[in-house]
């Protein structure tokens, strides 16, 4: 068995939100923190790491208790910079491959900095036929999904992305109106197979994917 891969000194960007493996994300950036970071990022074609936070705030609020981060994450690649002004940044970003935070620590100017275990991605897994039903109401989710401006338009899915278990399930957690704790203990599941079982059994509680 190859050692897992380990990434030192990895920036974070903690958020109230959960970044999935195949999922995208913008962010408005403009604190010290992370306009550099980012910058730097970007010139180097490296990731940073996006982590749920489990207590504090986005944004740094003097004498607020610093922030509480989940142990596992994902890497984020940048696909798109725009810097409207010099101390604004809108950034559009990808997610990659989960990671294990080994050790973390916050630098004097408030970054996050951390060493981690990258995580192996999703095994391909075939939907089974009686979960077909989560993947035929996401294609269908996704084909009404509208437009937003100033973004890329939502690429429309593959059949071999509607088929795999893994690629179904991080859709719906990002689209299914769920709190991040559960978000986050879903990404979390190394069997594809086993997430999809659980995000069925949300639709099925809320009639999703009979609609």
């Amino acid at each position: 068995m190859p050692q897992p891969l380990t990434l030192t000194s990895l920036p974070l960007f903690p958020l109230a939100a959960v970044l999935l493996p195949g999922g995208h994300l913008a962010l408005r950036v403009f604190e010290v923190r992370y306009l550099d970071m980012v910058r730097k990022c970007q010139q180097a074609g490296a990731p940073f790491g996006v982590v749920c936070l489990r207590s504090g705030s986005e944004v740094r609020k003097a004498g607020a208790p610093q922030e509480q981060l989940h142990a596992v994450g994902t890497l984020a690649r940048i696909t798109q910079l725009q810097s409207p002004q010099p101390a604004l940044i809108h950034l559009e970003c990808e997610g990659t491959q989960r990671f294990h935070i080994q050790r973390s620590h916050v630098l004097p100017h408030g970054l996050w900095v951390a060493d981690v275990q990258l995580l192996p991605a999703d095994h391909p897994t075939a939907v089974p036929p009686h979960l077909m039903v989560a993947s035929a109401a996401l294609a269908r989710v996704m084909a009404s999904l509208p437009e937003r401006p100033g973004h890329r338009p939502t690429p429309q899915p593959t059949a071999d992305q509607l088929g795999d278990c893994g690629w179904v399930a991080n859709r719906w957690c990002e689209l299914l109106p769920v709190p991040q704790e559960l978000k986050q203990q879903l990404m979390q599941l190394d069997n594809p197979l086993v997430r999809l079982e659980l995000v069925a059994d949300v639709l099925d509680r809320t009639g999703i994917a009979r609609a």
